[in-house]
């Protein structure tokens, strides 16, 4: 894959411009807001496709486990797929790639719309999983488009408004997903996103093509992509599905085995290709390293936000529904937008350590601040206003020091590659943290079982005792996410701000 950022190979003369502005973060929002709203929509969508019916085990179409998998699998498949397609775009073009993804957001928008009793799961998770797809192309496609045709301080404003579609996006998809939900029909939601990717392809073709120069021509190291998605797969649906197999199940612990045995393979294959998938290489480097698993982990916290949702939505249906949960995110959507440049400031002045390490510490507590679900409903709406706004904060803080601390260590030969990687990071992180939290939280969800019940009086009615119980013990999973980020922050990221400046 060249990773070479230079001029384009055609369309010198164009310099970006608001049209197309829109077109790109049109196209950023389709992953981020569209398809980022099933994490809270999730239980109507059950309801819905089931016609009433969500019985973890009885139920014919989809149930529980099942819909955990459609939840997290589009982040899977984005972070499986990024480093392909931002190589492919590299080499074919970058605005072909980034219209290709398009077409794949509105092919599975299109499948999930259609997706009900009868076809609901394959529908459900082909749409899933090919938005995916569509994000894997947009991500890397776009960010190149904005790096190649803006400059100066033009360009520092296409960033901004780039990391405003992904990172704004993502805090308003809750609230999005919830209001939209609340009419009746969720499916308005995927129309909508055919709607915006439509238009982005219009506006996207008016951009000129983009190719990085070829001063190679490295095959891409497909083997190695195969081994990793089929290992990844394995582990995902050993995660998500192992209670309901059983976990001593010899089906259970073959794909265990697979999980296990393919990842071994795979780094053992990837230090023969010259152009090996993941460049373990480059984890030599400690600061990349710590950079990189604490991105992973932070990512793998959004599971508070997807758990926290469903919960409330469950444990008291009558008070929220979809939107009024995702009401109580607002202040989540406006502290990750507000916070994101206070981040950049904190990096300028004290270097990356201390705003990665502030921000894990913040995400820690609004881990902590949600954990007490024994609490009457009021006392725990005000907690969880304040947590979500805090998760913002702490993102905010930490995403662009740590961005800059894996990258800007690296040699200019490595940079792509080494992006590459952190980006996949950071959905391989979203869909494996979302997958075990709501495993944990649909495994607590079973009568009989009991742990802090036992140690904790649950205040207020008792009806909803075990679903209280499993938001709590997927909040201190999430706590020790967070934690473990810290030290790996801690053990690796120097201090102060020497090697940035």
């Amino acid at each position: 894959m060249s990773t070479t950022e230079a001029a384009p190979v055609a369309g010198l003369g164009f310099k970006g411009n608001d049209k197309a502005l829109l077109g790109i973060v049109l196209g950023v929002l389709t992953f981020w807001m569209f398809a980022g709203t099933i994490g809270t929509i999730a239980r109507s969508v059950l309801t819905d496709i089931n016609g009433g019916l969500i019985d973890d085990v009885t139920d014919p179409f989809v149930n529980l486990n099942q819909m955990n998998l459609a939840v997290s699998i589009t982040a899977l498949f984005s972070g499986l797929f990024i480093v392909f397609f931002g190589g492919l775009a590299d080499r074919i073009g970058r605005v072909r790639i980034a219209i290709t993804g398009n077409v794949f957001g509105i092919v599975g928008s299109i499948l999930i719309i259609f997706a009900k009793a009868g076809l609901a799961l394959p529908l459900l998770l082909s749409g899933r999983a090919i938005q995916g797809l569509s994000a894997a192309c947009i991500m890397p496609a776009t960010m190149a488009l904005v790096k190649t045709y803006w400059e100066g301080e033009a360009r520092q404003r296409a960033v901004s408004m780039w990391s405003i579609g992904s990172w704004g996006g993502s805090g308003v998809a809750a609230l999005f997903g919830g209001f939209v939900a609340s009419t009746g029909n969720w499916r308005i939601i995927f129309y909508a996103s055919v709607v915006v990717s439509i238009i982005s392809i219009l506006l996207i073709r008016g951009i000129p093509e983009s190719k990085a120069p070829q001063t190679s021509h490295k095959k891409f190291d497909l083997v190695g992509l195969i081994i990793f998605m089929i290992s990844v797969l394995a582990l995902m649906i050993v995660l998500i599905f192992g209670r309901q197999m059983g976990w001593t199940a010899p089906s259970t612990l073959g794909l265990a085995a697979v999980a296990l045995v393919g990842l071994a393979i795979f780094v053992l294959y990837e230090k023969r290709p010259e152009n090996p998938f993941i460049d373990f290489k480059l984890f030599r480097n400690t600061i990349f390293t710590g950079a990189t698993i604490s991105n992973f982990l932070l990512n793998g916290t959004i599971g508070l936000l997807i758990v926290s949702q469903q919960m409330l939505q469950i444990a008291r249906p009558e008070l929220f529904d979809p939107w009024k949960a995702g009401l109580l995110t607002i202040g989540y959507a406006v502290a990750i937008i507000a916070f994101i440049p206070v981040g950049q400031k904190l990096l300028r002045a004290f270097g990356p350590r201390k705003p990665m390490i502030w921000g894990a510490m913040i995400v820690a507590l609004s881990s902590i601040l949600l954990m007490p679900t024994n609490l009457l409903v009021g006392q725990y709406t005000v907690l969880a206003v304040i947590a979500y706004a805090l998760f913002g904060v702490g993102l905010g803080f930490y995403a662009t020091p740590s961005t800059d601390a894996a990258l800007s260590n690296l040699p200019a030969a490595h940079a792509g590659s080494g992006a590459g990687i952190y980006k996949m990071a950071s959905s391989l992180g979203g869909a494996i943290g979302a997958a075990l939290s709501l495993t944990i939280f649909t495994s607590f969800l079973g009568e009989g079982v009991t742990v802090v019940g036992e140690l904790l009086h649950m205040q207020g009615i008792q009806s909803n005792v075990t679903v209280r119980q499993a938001g709590m013990v997927t909040m201190m999973f999430n706590l020790i996410l967070a934690l473990i980020a810290i030290i790996s922050i801690t053990v690796t990221i120097p201090k102060g701000k020497k090697y940035y400046d």
